[in-house]
């Protein structure tokens, strides 16, 4: 269905000079009705689309062309069809690969009906790659020997099968195909049978969620390695259902770590509590002081308990405790306190003073150092829908101005000067006070510059990224499992999908096969070290 827009030409009806503020106000609420009119019109487009599809008569998708960049080895002489002037089409071309080959097997294949006179020139080589998929059933048979005094001595199983009955391998595919390839627990269940595998549903379930102590462990070491190491975080979250219940999921990481933990709150509390990982108490530092004072939280609060000699609570309850003998009771008050205090133990525990927290804007993300992703800020002002030409030429004179600004900032982050810095700020200060003739995009722009602070904090940290990108790309693997899966139900399988998608993003991050260190934790190789170990050298 086409869109409704209201057919108005303001330039045609009013000069610069006539357009007072009762004629800007009349544009305004215009532009409100028609946002409600596209809102009608993208509804009905909706239900149209859903009688289509009772009717069975649904349309042909439209598939737009890619817009991916091409990779560094595609030839840049290819036509409309994707063919280069070489005759072949992009990335056909062959590289030697059969050096990098270890070798498994080697077969002689004698030549059939050879003529007479011919002459043996040695061998052509012809490399298959193969996958060898069979079970195999291992009986030990373990020395037992009876001592003088009537025990018995028994020979020890090897260190990777004690208390398992099933192999290191097939325990390494369980874990790969469930948390990497995102097999369900059914279809890996019918798999496994498939391959004569006796295993019940029960068992797999176990396989996949028991006795994972030391990957949690492995997996709570990765953020406090982490935030010893780095300069900034950067942080999103998402949906996360579980046991029936809405939830949420947060990320924490960066190029060396990712970090994912669900919790059924998105509270900024909650994302403290997080950064706090794994210890309890409450502290109040200066930094503690300084967020109170920022938040303007009552004078006489903050003096009663600058007063107090105690500022180290060991747990939640004790610093519950304290709150009410103070008569602290005013709820913001409170939470504010509490946040103050949460924020002084991150530091204790090692959080980098000088390290930036960088978000989409989320509310619960907005403490101590923190930047916005230059992307999401600009989204505010691409969502908005002009309903005349004059406004449709200012959004796009702001876009354009936002666009020239982040390739500045690009530019000053190799190569940062005072001098551009200021040249950068006078010109964002230039675009978001520019009144325009549309009203909802000032509003926008206005939004901007109270967000200036943080959107232009590279100004201060060139060594920060300009957008959040990591931090979506990361937390998409989550999305996708909960397309797949739905949501969890016991607390143990929520807990282990956080771990081993924790575990796997920081693999790759660090160049290691996430197969290859499967194997390696599940046999007891310890050939690959802890990745904490490698987030603190790779620093």
């Amino acid at each position: 269905m086409d869109k409704i827009k209201i057919p108005i030409d303001v330039k045609a009806l009013y000069t610069e000079a006539e357009q007072s503020p009762i004629v800007m106000a009349l544009l305004s609420v215009i532009d409100t009705l028609n946002k409600q009119l596209e809102s009608q019109s993208e509804k009905m487009d909706l239900l149209l689309a859903e009688i289509r599809r009772l009717k069975k008569r649904s349309d042909k998708p439209k598939i737009r062309a890619s817009k991916l960049p091409k990779k560094p080895d595609d030839p840049d002489d290819s036509d409309a069809n994707g063919t280069s002037s070489t005759g072949k089409r992009p990335g056909s071309a062959k590289k030697s690969k059969n050096k990098k080959l270890n070798i498994d097997r080697e077969e002689i294949i004698k030549a059939e009906d050879v003529p007479p006179g011919a002459v043996p020139r040695g061998y052509h080589n012809y490399v298959v790659q193969d996958l060898m998929i069979k079970p195999m059933v291992v009986k030990y048979r373990l020395e037992r020997w009876e001592l003088p005094n009537g025990d018995y001595l028994i020979a020890q199983l090897p260190k990777d099968i004690k208390g398992h009955h099933f192999g290191s391998i097939l325990r390494s595919y369980v874990l790969h195909q469930h948390y990497h390839q995102c097999v369900t627990q059914p279809l890996l269940l019918a798999q496994l049978r498939e391959w004569k595998i006796d295993i019940s549903a029960g068992q797999l379930n176990r396989l996949i969620t028991e006795n994972k102590e030391d990957f949690h462990a492995e997996k709570s070491s990765l953020l406090a390695a982490g935030l010893l190491t780095s300069k900034y975080i950067q942080v999103d979250d998402t949906g996360a259902r579980h046991d029936g219940k809405n939830g949420y999921c947060t990320f924490i990481g960066n190029e060396l770590f990712s970090w994912f933990e669900s919790t059924d709150s998105k509270s900024r509390i909650n994302f403290l509590e997080l950064l706090r990982h794994g210890y309890t108490d409450y502290q109040l530092t200066e930094e503690s002081f300084e967020y109170m004072h920022r938040h303007r939280v009552a004078p006489w609060v903050i003096k009663k308990i600058a007063e107090e000699k105690e500022i180290f609570w060991n747990n939640k309850n004790d610093f519950q405790l304290y709150l009410e003998k103070q008569s602290i009771t005013n709820p913001r008050y409170k939470r504010l306190v509490k946040e103050a205090a949460l924020i002084g133990s991150i530091i204790k525990h090692g959080f980098l003073l000088d390290a930036v927290i960088i978000s989409d804007d989320a509310g619960q993300f907005n403490v101590l150092q923190h930047a916005l992703c230059w992307f999401h800020a600009e989204r505010g002002v691409n969502a908005l829908i002009p309903s005349n030409d004059m406004q449709v030429n200012a959004l796009e004179s702001a876009r354009k101005e936002i666009w020239n600004l982040y390739q500045l900032l690009l530019a000053y982050k190799q190569n940062p000067t005072k001098a551009q810095a200021i040249r950068i700020e006078n010109r964002f200060d230039k675009l978001c006070k520019t009144k325009s003739i549309y009203h909802a995009l000032n509003l926008a722009l206005k939004r901007l510059y109270k967000n200036k602070e943080e959107l232009l904090f590279v100004l201060k940290r060139p060594d920060i990224p300009l957008h959040n990108h990591l931090s979506e790309r990361d937390i998409r693997e989550y999305v996708k499992r909960r397309k797949i899966s739905g949501s969890t139900r016991s607390d143990e399988g929520r807990r282990c999908r956080d771990t081993f998608v924790s575990l796997k993003k920081t693999a790759l991050k660090m160049k290691i096969s996430f197969w290859d260190y499967l194997i390696d934790r599940i046999s007891k190789n310890g050939n690959i070290p802890s990745l904490n170990e490698l987030i603190l050298t790779g620093a």
